[in-house]
């Protein structure tokens, strides 16, 4: 007789019978750290920065902790004689001995000198403890049969649980002393005043804006907005400040791309490279000669450092384990977003919670990562339709969507703005009671003013943490979508002999 289907699964591992493991817990390390703190009020500085209460197995172990932090933080002495009057009116207590197990706990403390190390000890037997704790809700939340609840919705949980837990008690931050920080600025402003251009983050490649903004700093959020058909999405190489080739030494970029396809991000940049329309790409409207071009494009940006993950609906919990894991595999340079409010927030923040509050959160997470892996990351960002309803169509920060938490947590704030896109819909339309002679002349002043602005695009730099602010003009090509550098008519260029 064949054999189901049902049956051929795979059963999960049973648990043999005779090895009944109990959660790790050292309860000696516990008594001695105790024991070391009512002696030397002065090691509880030394580990509380990541011991808590919690992270006792003794839950008593744990009271006594937050007991004796409570009179430290207070100014006062906790030792036996302090503490006494606690175990005296608590009967949790007084079932492991009352007063007279403080006397217990200092015998136990061998020496004051190794507290830092039972306080390790305690909180790795906290982590390996909640992990276990984490691997039974995985495999409970596995087991569980919820539609609304996706394998892959419990991945991201499980992964931002990890990474939480991982970042516990971490003690290596702290205060820093002035002198070590301004040596960093000091290096950081040697660094800028050696390298070509004066760039000291990434450089974007536009001459003007880098000299703004200095590139893209590390560990800075920078948000770049703007209504449908401004180019937000238009991609320019990230260079290193010496300038050099992308292919050479260029930044390496993880692009996440929650709109378009990686392949549809690739037409785009092959088509800006090579100077032919995307649409005439994607429709093979091309010569031989076009072909010939886009072939050369392709080949040089074979050497281009840029890594595209296209997963729609991503949330940021999934978002910082990818760009960690490229940084592991490739190392990273730059973190580019299209765009935020297609990011969904980490956790189980649902629709029923305020839009404002997920973009929050979801900001708050992006300057995070930025922070934690020490690189510029760049979230493009919708504007609002307020700017339509506006005669000078120019954004400005209220108009960026669900603004409030933007406009606070980026540490740059760019708009991009083309008049020639408003102008463009904007030609007179001859009404019937206009004489030729006046219809004419309007549509002529509308023909200057589109000559006038025609392929320029204006990047505004709204907000700027830690520079001024100001207005940026680029070259659009609207076919290639492609921007470059601005050169006014009556630039004089340099000669070298």
């Amino acid at each position: 007789m064949e054999t189901s289907a049902l049956s051929r699964v795979t059963p999960p591992r049973a648990t043999e019978p005779e090895l009944v493991r109990t959660p790790p817990y050292n309860p000696e390390a516990e008594q001695t750290l105790l024991g070391a703190l009512l002696i030397n009020n002065a090691a509880y500085l030394r580990v509380s920065e990541y011991v808590q209460p919690e992270h006792f197995g003794n839950a008593m172990h744990g009271r006594i902790f937050a007991a004796i932090g409570k009179l430290i933080e207070r100014g006062q002495i906790a030792n036996p004689v302090t503490l006494k009057n606690l175990f005296d009116q608590d009967g949790a207590l007084t079932d492991i001995g009352g007063a007279q197990y403080l006397g217990r706990l200092v015998e136990a403390a061998v020496t004051i000198v190794n507290a830092t190390d039972y306080g390790r000890i305690i909180h790795d037997l906290y982590l390996r403890r909640q992990l276990i704790t984490l691997g039974e809700d995985v495999v409970n939340d596995a087991f569980r049969q919820d539609l609304d609840d996706s394998a892959r919705e419990q991945i991201e949980r499980a992964e931002k649980s990890l990474f939480d837990l991982a970042t516990t008690g971490q003690a290596e931050g702290g205060f820093r002393a002035f002198g070590t920080a301004l040596t960093s600025a000091i290096l950081n402003a040697e660094a800028a005043y050696k390298k070509s251009g004066k760039v000291v983050g990434v450089a974007t490649g536009f001459r003007d804006l880098d000299k703004l903004l200095g590139g893209l700093h590390p560990s800075d959020l920078i948000v770049l907005a703007g209504r449908p058909a401004m180019g937000k999405t238009a991609y320019r190489p990230a260079q290193t400040p010496d300038g050099r080739k992308i292919a050479e030494d260029g930044a390496v970029v993880g692009f996440f791309s929650l709109e378009m396809s990686a392949e549809q991000l690739a037409t785009r940049i092959l088509a800006e490279k090579s100077s032919i329309s995307s649409d005439r790409i994607r429709r093979g409207d091309i010569s031989n000669e076009d072909f010939d071009k886009v072939i050369l494009a392709s080949n040089q940006l074979q050497k281009v450092k840029l890594f595209i993950d296209d997963t729609p609906a991503l949330s940021v919990a999934a978002v910082r384990t990818r760009a960690r894991r490229l940084m592991r595999q490739q190392g990273l340079g730059l973190i580019v977003i299209d765009y935020l409010q297609l990011l969904r927030p980490s956790g189980q923040l649902r629709a029923q919670d305020n839009r404002v509050q997920e973009i929050s959160e979801i900001t708050r997470g992006l300057k995070a990562l930025a922070k934690e892996l020490n690189i510029p990351v760049l979230a493009l960002s919708q504007l609002s339709r307020a700017v339509e309803q506006r005669e000078d169509k120019r954004p400005l920060l209220s108009d960026l969507r669900e603004s409030g938490s933007i406009e606070q947590d980026a540490d740059v704030v760019m708009f991009i703005f083309r008049e020639e896109y408003y102008l463009l819909g904007r030609m007179p339309m001859r009404r019937p009671d206009d004489k030729d002679e006046q219809h004419d002349a309007e549509v002529k002043k509308w023909q200057a003013q589109c000559d006038k602005v025609y392929g320029l695009a204006e990047v505004i730099v709204a907000k700027q943490r830690h520079g001024p602010t100001d207005t940026i003009k680029l070259v659009f090509d609207a076919k290639t979508t492609k921007f470059d550098n601005y050169i006014a008519p009556d630039h004089i260029p340099t000669v070298v002999y």
